[in-house]
């Protein structure tokens, strides 16, 4: 199996550690910016879109975000399947354009938000949907230290604090609002705030607040870069008890625990949630199924996040 690998910056390397663990003959292509980049061991370099020859069996988009629209377009030529990193782009002109060509041509592709195969939200997730809890209110909190992000570099000039590269902690967090879409389907209408103005002093946002408006609940979500002492969780207030989940710990508890037993997922590691989404996506492609949050889902999440709905 050949794989070309577009951008092979830290997230890439997790794919790459993830495939060897599921099938070590695999075959690595990576597509580099400049000839000066860094060898990997075990992976064979391109420097133009231009000199792959080889036809892949799929595509890992994951260079900075406001590349992906190229790197999507480029890929194409290929017509195999599509793995594109989140988010799918960093704005939506021209998405229509790539949306039509991905359709017409029939190609497979999934974005990746491995937070989906975290063990907390799959269980959320097959909890609702067995016990279709009436749920009056949703709190989602994801806060981080962006300094901390990326130890020994000058945080002010990685992709997440600079906006013209695609960063800002709305499109970095995605992955809040993608696991709330996937749990609770799409809102009827959304609120958004956001601000760049905390003591980072970075010109991309660094706090996003959504409110994904549903029939009978409002999912509150709050993202920023700056807190300290990490925290990511959900809370779900039903008619009947309140669920907290931490994402950090992988725990999740219930106010009655005659409903919902305390559930404690030790043995997670963060590392697990790619490994089981390459898992989940090369089954899906060798067995031509369809995959979730395939182009047009991730545009649907995308607009929520930009308030283009």
């Amino acid at each position: 199996m050949n794989i070309l690998i577009i951008g092979l910056g830290s997230i890439a390397l997790k794919h790459i550690s993830a495939l060897k663990q599921i099938d070590y003959s695999i075959s690595i292509n990576a597509l580099r910016s400049n000839e000066n980049s860094s060898i990997i061991k075990g992976v064979n370099n391109f420097y133009s879109i231009d000199d792959v020859t080889l036809k892949p069996d799929f595509v890992i988009i994951s260079n900075p975000t406001h590349l992906h629209y190229q790197a999507i377009k480029d890929s194409l030529k290929f017509s195999c399947p599509l793995l594109i990193e989140k988010p799918v782009l960093n704005k939506l002109e021209q998405s229509s354009e790539l949306q039509k060509v991905i359709n017409s041509k029939k190609i497979k592709t999934y974005i990746a938000c491995n937070l989906r195969f975290h063990p907390v939200i799959k269980e959320l997730k097959t909890w609702i949907e067995e016990a279709k809890p009436i749920i009056n209110e949703v709190n989602v909190y994801c806060g981080s230290y962006l300094p901390d992000w990326r130890p020994g570099k000058d945080f002010r000039k990685i992709y997440s604090a600079n906006a013209e590269m695609g960063g800002g902690v709305h499109l970095d967090l995605i992955h809040e609002i993608d696991y709330c879409y996937w749990l609770f389907g799409k809102p009827l209408k959304t609120k958004k705030l956001t601000r760049s103005n905390s003591s980072l002093k970075i010109n991309s946002i660094d706090y996003a607040n959504y409110q994904l408006i549903y029939a009978n609940f409002v999912v509150n979500i709050v993202l920023n870069y700056y807190r300290k002492d990490t925290k990511r969780g959900i809370e779900i207030i039903t008619n009947e008890q309140t669920i907290e989940a931490n994402l950090v710990n992988a725990k999740i508890c219930s106010s009655n625990e005659r409903l919902y037993p305390t559930k404690q997922f030790d043995e997670f590691k963060i590392s697990d949630t790619y490994l089981d989404q390459l898992k989940y996506y090369l089954s899906c492609i060798r067995q031509e199924e369809k995959l979730m949050n395939d182009f047009d889902e991730a545009l649907e999440v995308l607009k929520i996040t930009l308030a283009d709905v």
